[in-house]
C-alpha cells in the first residue's frame, strides 16, 4: 500500500447519497453510511442551491429526487469514514454552487471534517500512497472559475463543444417524462456553476462584496486535494500528460466505451499518474451498472457505481474488492503501470499469449436446507440444482460453463471439472451462480460468489454463496476445488 494512489483500483460509488433510482427516490445518509460499511472509499455528492440560495442541498440535479442537507451528509461521512478501512477516503463533489456558497461549503467542510481533512496547497505533482494518507479524508472537485479566472485563464463559452453540459437549474413541478428527456441531454460530471440565485450578474456587486467571495473562494479551492479538470476539447487533449501535477478526469461510460476503441494506449498512459473516473451513462435511471472491466482494462481506478441496486455486475464489483483484506483499494496488475522499451505501454486490444490455466472442479453443494424455506424453490419436490461458472475478465478470457442440473436434492454432488486459458488473471473474476432449474419458467437464482482469480489458492475449497444484494448466505456453501497449470 506504498505506491502512489494511481496505482490502485479504488471502491468507487456513484450519487452515494440516492435511496433508490436515479429519478425520484430520496436523498439520505443511509446509503451513505451503508457504502461506507461496506469499504467504499469513493463518495460522491451532488451540491446545490436550496430554493432561497442561502443554503446547501445534496441531490441529484433536474430530477425529483428529495433533497438530504450537505451538512447531514458531512457529519455522516466524518462519523463512518474509516469504521471499514482505515485507507483514505475521497469525497468528490459535484459542485453546482454560487461563489458565496461554495464560501459557506468551505466553512462546513472544515468544521465538520477538521484535522482528518487532507489539503494541498497547490496541484499535487504526484498523489501520495495509501499508507501515507491514512485516516484522511481528500476532496475531490474542480478549482472555482473564479479562483482560474485569477491565474489567468479565459471564460469559456458554455456551448464551446458537444462535451459540455448546460447549466444546470432547479427543478420546479416537472413531469417525468420531462425529467427524462432533460436527463437524456445532460452530462451528470461536467456542468456549470450555477449563477446567482437572484439572477443579478456578478457585476452588480459590490467591491466589498466580491472581495469576502474571493476570500471564501480561496478558501474553498484550498481544501481541493485532487483537482478534477473538465472533458471539453476532445479525449485526446483531455488525456495530455502533465508532468507538473496530477490530476482526475472523469468519463461517462459512452465516453469510455467511444475512447477506447482509438485511444486505450493513451488512456492506459494517463491512469499510470492520473486518476480515471468512469461513470454510469445518464439513462440508467433504475440505478443498473455497466461491465466494470472495460475501465479495470484501461487503468481507471475509480469505476463509479450505483450500490444501492444489485445485479451481476455489481456483484462482480464487491468480489474484486474482496481482496486485499476488504480495504477498498486493490493494486492495479503491473502490466497495466508498466512502461516497456519504445515507451510503449499495454494495449488493451493487443493480442497476448495464454499466461495460465484456471481448473475449476465443482464437487458439491450444501447448506440451501437451512437458509430457505421447503418450498422456496419447488412446491412439491426439491430443488434441481445446477451451478454458473464464469469468468469476467478480458474479452479473450471471458467464458460461461455450466454444470448439469440434478434433480430432487438439497445436496447436489456434481464433481465437473472446467479449464479456463488466461491472457491476463489479475483482471479476472471467478463467479460461481447456483440456480433450480425450472422446465418452462425462468430458473431461480440460489446464491453467488465472484472471486478475484489472482487471490484464489490452489486445493480444495469451501466457497460460501452471496445473495443477489451481496449479503452472504448463512450455510450455503460450494465446494471446490482449483488449480493452476
Amino acid at each position: 500500500m506504498t505506491a502512489p494512489l494511481s496505482h490502485y483500483f479504488i471502491y468507487t460509488g456513484h450519487n452515494s447519497y440516492l435511496t433508490g433510482n436515479q429519478l425520484n427516490s430520496e436523498s439520505s445518509t443511509v446509503p451513505i453510511i451503508a457504502a461506507l460499511k461496506n469499504g467504499v472509499r469513493v463518495i460522491e455528492l451532488d451540491i446545490w442551491p436550496n430554493s432561497a440560495g442561502d443554503d446547501i442541498k445534496v441531490y441529484h440535479g433536474r430530477t425529483l429526487t428529495a433533497p438530504v442537507p450537505f451538512i447531514e451528509c458531512l457529519k455522516s461521512i466524518r462519523e463512518h469514514a474509516f469504521v471499514a478501512s482505515e485507507y483514505p477516503l475521497v469525497v468528490t463533489l459535484e459542485d453546482h454552487l454560487t461563489s458565496e456558497l461554495q464560501a459557506k461549503a468551505a466553512e462546513m467542510i472544515t468544521q465538520t471534517l477538521k484535522d482528518v481533512l487532507f489539503t494541498s496547497l497547490e496541484c499535487l505533482e504526484e498523489f501520495p500512497s495509501p499508507e501515507a494518507l491514512k485516516g484522511k479524508i481528500l476532496l475531490s472537485t474542480k478549482p472555482p472559475k473564479e479562483y482560474l479566472y485569477s491565474k489567468g485563464f479565459d471564460e469559456e463559452k458554455k456551448d464551446s463543444c458537444e462535451n459540455e453540459t448546460p447549466c444546470e437549474e432547479v427543478i420546479d413541478d416537472k413531469t417525468e417524462k420531462q425529467v427524462i428527456e432533460d436527463k437524456n441531454d445532460m452530462d451528470a460530471e461536467d456542468s456549470d456553476q450555477l449563477e446567482d440565485s437572484s439572477g443579478e450578474s456578478e457585476d452588480t456587486d459590490s467591491s466589498e462584496d466580491k472581495s469576502s467571495c474571493s476570500l471564501g473562494v480561496h478558501k474553498y479551492k484550498s481544501l481541493i486535494a485532487i483537482h478534477a479538470k473538465k472533458h471539453k476539447a476532445g479525449l485526446t487533449t483531455s488525456l495530455k500528460l502533465d508532468p507538473s501535477k496530477v490530476e482526475r478526469l472523469s468519463l461517462s461510460e459512452q465516453q469510455l466505451e467511444k475512447g477506447a476503441e482509438n485511444h486505450g494506449t493513451e488512456l492506459v498512459r494517463f491512469t499510470q499518474r492520473n486518476l480515471l473516473r468512469i461513470y454510469p451513462k445518464g439513462t440508467r435511471f433504475n440505478s443498473s451498472n455497466y461491465n466494470p472491466l472495460i475501465g479495470w482494462m484501461h487503468g481507471a481506478q475509480m469505476v463509479a457505481f450505483n450500490m444501492q441496486g444489485y445485479g451481476k455486475r455489481l456483484a462482480v464489483m464487491q468480489g474484486l474488492f474482496r481482496s486485499n483484506g476488504g480495504c477498498g483499494y486493490v493494486k492495479k496488475p503491473d502490466l497495466l503501470l508498466r512502461t516497456d522499451e519504445g515507451n510503449k505501454v499495454f494495449n488493451p486490444k493487443g493480442k497476448l499469449p495464454v499466461k495460465t490455466c484456471l481448473k475449476v472442479r465443482v464437487y458439491m453443494g450444501d447448506g440451501w436446507r437451512s437458509d430457505f424455506k421447503p418450498t422456496h424453490f419447488d412446491t412439491y419436490s426439491p430443488p434441481d440444482f445446477y451451478v454458473k461458472v464464469h469468468i469476467v475478465g478480458v474479452p479473450a478470457d471471458a467464458k460461461k460453463r455450466k454444470t448439469k442440473y440434478l434433480e430432487d436434492t438439497w445436496t447436489p454432488v456434481w464433481d465437473k471439472e472446467f479449464t479456463f486459458p488466461l491472457t491476463v488473471p489479475d483482471l479476472a473474476i471467478l463467479r460461481l451462480e447456483a440456480r433450480d432449474y425450472d422446465k418452462g419458467e425462468k430458473d431461480d437464482f440460489a446464491g453467488q460468489s465472484c472471486l478475484p482469480v489472482r487471490e484464489l489458492r490452489p486445493g480444495i475449497r469451501t466457497v460460501p454463496l452471496y445473495d443477489r444484494e451481496g449479503t452472504k448466505l448463512k450455510s450455503t456453501k460450494l465446494l471446490v476445488r482449483f488449480e493452476f497449470v
